[in-house]
């Protein structure tokens, strides 16, 4: 699905910036972007610092990994929309409707998820080309929601106990539960009343969500 947006103007691509911290993914994205979009000058970076003096080569088409290891959720994506008018095009593993819907009302050109095929890949390209922003199939973009205020999603932080903390940290490092068990010494069954009660006391429907509403509060 794509989606109408007039301040993206239609233009080629010959070069791409990819910013994602996790090498083996970082290639094969290039390798992609190689065999689907034609583009050859592609430069990497594995965080929002390093890739800030790369802007000064002008790429054509930014792609970004949300969870970077310098960067509180969409703090990288605003900061690099006040730098460059370039689309920048977000793949990453936290895709639900609010992610993707806050990541397009941020400025994003398009989003990805990380798990998607190649076909997809190409058609989010081929969409900016023509001056659209892209939206999965099967997603639909939700009205921008007005700020309800950082103190509540911090009281609802402060109200987890150290171990719940803990287990959330490990969550927006994107660690599943079986991880997070051998990481903390504890059963995973354990982890996974631990992860219903952070979702329950953030208010929140999934992991995605409570490692959003985390990283929205700055939560560390």
């Amino acid at each position: 699905m794509t989606l109408s947006a007039a301040e993206i103007a239609p233009t080629g691509f010959t070069s791409a910036l990819i910013i994602d911290d996790h090498p083996l993914f970082c290639d094969a994205l290039l390798m992609t972007l190689q065999s689907v979009a034609g583009l050859q000058e592609i430069a990497t970076a594995p965080c929002l610092q390093e890739a800030l003096p790369q802007l000064e080569l002008a790429p054509d088409l930014i792609l970004l990994d949300l969870n970077l290891p310098d960067v509180q959720g969409l703090d990288g994506l605003k900061q690099l929309r006040r730098l460059t008018k370039a689309p920048i095009l977000v793949i990453s593993s936290m895709a639900d409707n609010r992610v993707i819907s806050a990541a397009l009302h941020a400025g994003a050109a398009g989003f990805i998820p990380k798990h998607s095929q190649r076909e997809v890949f190409r058609a989010a390209v081929d969409a900016l080309r023509r001056g659209e922003r892209f939206l999965p199939a099967g997603y639909v973009l939700l009205p921008e929601q007005q700020d309800q205020g950082g103190t509540d999603a911090l009281s609802r932080l402060r109200s987890l106990t150290q171990q719940q903390a803990r287990i959330l940290r490990l969550i927006c490092e994107g660690k599943l539960n079986k991880q997070i068990a051998f990481d903390l010494s504890i059963a995973e069954t354990t982890v996974k009343a631990h992860v219903t009660a952070i979702m329950r006391k953030l208010a929140v429907q999934s992991r995605t969500q409570a490692v959003l509403r985390a990283k929205d509060a700055g939560f560390r």
